[in-house]
């Protein structure tokens, strides 16, 4: 991921958080028949080696697991993201040298993509990123309320996937490279437009 020193993160508790914070990834790998891509919710063990290591699953019948990977796999989070106009720069009423950009967040996590499918550890994977995403709703579903024979039969349609992680990179470009003046101007711009997209944006811009 091309990221200039300015907009670089390095700290592991930001970019852990970063992750948890992206209810969907995109898992790529690089085949020998060309780049293979899912969208898919990965579940962050963050206490297993050193960068932490990615579980989810896939459907059986995607051909992403079963086609020999030609290096490590790739897991990219996004976080907000927003259109930045030139009109919210100081220099557009200076000098006009001004361009539009784009601000968002993202990491990136390789390593070696394992997949499984053995039915105790897909359930124990199913049943850990359903418990993640049920909590907090008034009466949270669990795997537990269905009957047992349909989740074993479910389980046999999709295909487990651990993926620890050997390189983690966070790209946070908010306009680091602006003067403060041009970072306020950004983030209340965008504070005050109707995309809440662009709202959680401006709250992370240093003022």
């Amino acid at each position: 991921m091309y990221t200039p020193p300015a907009f670089r993160t390095d700290d592991l508790p930001t970019l852990h958080a970063m992750m948890r914070a992206a209810r969907l990834a995109t898992l790529i790998t690089a085949t020998a028949e060309g780049p293979l891509v899912t969208l898919l919710p990965l579940l962050l063990a963050e206490d297993e080696g050193e960068y932490g290591v990615l579980y989810g699953h896939v459907a059986r019948a995607n051909a992403q697991w079963s086609t020999p990977a030609t290096g490590p796999a790739v897991a990219l989070f996004m976080g907000p993201d927003a259109y930045v106009s030139p009109g919210w720069y100081a220099g557009k009423h200076e000098h006009g040298k001004v361009v539009p950009t784009w601000n968002y967040t993202a990491v990136q996590a390789a390593g070696p993509a394992e997949f499984f499918d053995d039915a105790d550890r897909l359930r124990d994977i199913v049943t850990r990123l359903t418990d993640r995403h049920e909590a907090g709703r008034p009466a949270p579903w669990a795997v537990s309320d269905a009957p047992d024979a349909f989740i074993a039969a479910q389980l046999r349609g999709i295909v487990g996937l651990r993926l620890p992680i050997a390189r983690l990179e966070g790209k946070r470009k908010l306009s680091q490279n602006r003067t403060a003046e041009d970072r306020t101007r950004v983030a209340d711009a965008l504070a005050a437009g109707p995309d809440p997209a662009d709202q959680a944006l401006a709250a992370l811009i240093p003022r």
